[in-house]
């Protein structure tokens, strides 16, 4: 390696973890580490020097000052750590309750996911409680932080060996527990691009985790997910001891149609997406996500002994394999959750069924997947037929946003509809990790994801994690006064990031709808909603086209 690539490399790593070192609380961040180095950290001792090499980029140690917060419940973050020196407290400091998994509340009744989450029962012992400290360097714990079940008041230590946050990190959730350094502690900190390489390459870091998976978070997944509520604890935890865990690469291939169908697979992250065959290649019926399972239709259908559809990963994603033979085990010893489970089953038919006849959907569900509009809650789609490119909605926009646009007229198309680069408010909002300030949150209104200006130093944290291109970089027009902090930021033009935020302040709604001058602005919170508008079928549309209901309205 030449000298010039090294110093390339190394500018590299610092503006990887630059964010990392302004939280306050940091006292030291290394630099870029060499494969010796790495190799000295106990969790990486074993990993072949080509394995080590890969993992430089993603792997950083940091010395926290006693009493820094690592992190807070609720927070998204791409990071796991490993203790190598000093303790981390763990409590709750904000909610009520237990966490619960995030579920595609696109595919869930408002019921369903109502349900479920008031179905958490609090276990006799804390699912939380870590085992003693290790014994011996080699004996690490590992502790999920994702369905943490801490009692208010109580605090979990965690010491030299312990590593925590992995679990949300590689699923997608938040974390549930506040974190906060007990003493002068050090910590391999490791981002989820190295974590995703680890569970490849080191077999023993995946049982690790695998293993917490299985032993403090996964009972409560059975617990609250929706197809598979109301069944008793006993048999769920008769369940959860012989249920399979697997990670998928993403494309990488789950079920094949024809082939023998012996599973149930509950969906931990990620989305896969099914298709069937017809004529000479595939047609995509439908996606499932968090929450939700495949093969309901083949195990409860007498008669039916082979996958009708193939599965693919769309993405990195983990699922939970049931053997059929458990599954309806489970079900039939409980009537009304068999019963639920008969209507998803009769409507995954129905919607394969229109898919079939309809080509234009599964079309709509590959774009979905591709660019974005499956994790949305909110997108906004305009009608490219009707819409006379005034900029009325960007004008809109801006004038309520004191004269900066929160969206770009561009984007993809599909179909007659442009869909602008404007923020979906993802179910799993990746621009919320990393952010040093805590500037972009969740608002607590709806589903809405938020910058604060104030708070905002313009790092572009936020708009390099949004794989949709919905985050812009704004010059203010002014500098960073000589007191500001961190330090680097003294005299720099400051920058704010800016992005949609659905106008959740004002009682008007979404100044891009309803600045439109010909209705050809819609928001949109599935792919059912933008399905009836590539078609027409909603009133609006309909009003639109001249078009009038039986009744005259």
């Amino acid at each position: 390696m030449t000298d010039q690539t090294m110093l390339v490399r190394a500018a590299l790593f610092r503006d990887r973890w630059s964010t990392n070192g302004d939280r306050t609380g940091i006292r030291r961040q290394s630099t870029q580490m060499t494969v010796e180095q790495l190799k000295k950290l106990e969790i990486l001792k074993d990993l072949k020097d080509s394995v080590l090499e890969e993992l430089i980029p993603d792997i950083s140690v940091a010395q926290w000052e006693p009493g820094a917060m690592l992190f807070e419940e609720g927070s998204y973050l791409d990071l796991a750590f490993y203790i190598v020196e000093g303790d981390v407290d763990l409590f709750l400091q904000k909610h009520e309750g237990a966490a619960g998994p995030i579920f595609n509340t696109r595919q869930l009744t408002a019921r369903d996911i109502a349900d479920a989450r008031q179905q958490v029962p609090q276990s006799p012992q804390s699912a939380g409680a870590v085992p003693a400290s290790p014994s011996s360097p080699e004996q690490f714990t590992y502790l999920s932080t994702m369905d943490f079940d801490l009692a208010r008041g109580t605090t979990q230590r965690l010491t030299k060996g312990d590593i925590f946050g992995e679990i949300g990190a590689l699923n997608g959730w938040p974390q549930s527990v506040t974190a906060r350094a007990a003493t002068l502690t050090t910590l391999v900190q490791i981002r989820l691009p190295a974590l995703r390489k680890l569970k490849r390459a080191a077999t023993g870091f995946k049982a690790h985790v695998d293993r917490v998976y299985r032993e403090r978070t996964l009972l409560h997944h059975l617990r609250t997910t929706p197809p598979l509520r109301g069944c008793s604890e006993m048999a769920l935890e008769a369940l959860a001891r012989k249920v399979e865990l697997r990670s998928l690469e993403p494309n990488e291939p789950l079920t094949r149609e024809g082939e023998t169908a012996d599973a149930v697979y509950l969906v931990r992250s990620g989305f896969l997406k099914l298709s069937q065959s017809l004529g000479a290649g595939d047609l995509v019926v439908t996606y499932v996500s968090k929450g939700m399972t495949i093969g309901e239709v083949e195990a409860l259908i007498d008669g039916v002994v082979n996958w009708q559809v193939s599965t693919v990963a769309a993405g990195y994603c983990e699922v939970v394999r049931i053997d059929v033979a458990d599954f309806l085990e489970l079900v039939r010893a409980h009537p009304a959750v068999e019963a639920r489970l008969w209507e998803s089953t009769v409507a995954r038919i129905k919607e394969a069924g229109f898919t079939r006849k309809n080509p234009e959907r599964a079309e709509l569900i590959e774009f979905a997947l591709a660019r974005g509009l499956a994790q949305g809650n909110s997108i906004l789609v305009m009608d490219l037929d009707v819409c006379t490119r005034c900029d009325d909605c960007v004008r809109g926009c801006a004038s309520t946003h004191e004269g900066r646009p929160r969206f770009v007229r561009e984007g993809e198309r599909f179909g007659n509809f442009l869909v602008p680069r404007s923020c979906f408010h993802c179910e799993d909002p990746v621009c919320l990790i990393g952010c040093p300030t805590g500037a972009i949150r969740r608002t607590n209104v709806g589903e809405v994801i938020a910058i604060d200006d104030a708070l905002c130093i313009g790092c572009g944290s936020c708009a390099d994690n949004c794989p949709y291109d919905a985050i812009v970089m704004h010059d203010t027009g002014t500098v960073w006064p000589e007191h500001a902090l961190p330090e680097r930021l003294r005299g720099e033009e400051r920058l704010v990031a800016s992005k949609c935020d659905l106008c959740h302040d004002s009682d008007a709604g979404p100044a891009c709808v309803n600045s439109c001058p010909h209705a050809c602005a819609f928001r949109v919170s599935s792919l059912d909603e933008f399905d009836a508008l590539l078609r027409g079928e909603t009133p609006a549309h309909a009003l639109l086209r001249g078009e009038t209901r039986a009744d005259g309205q």
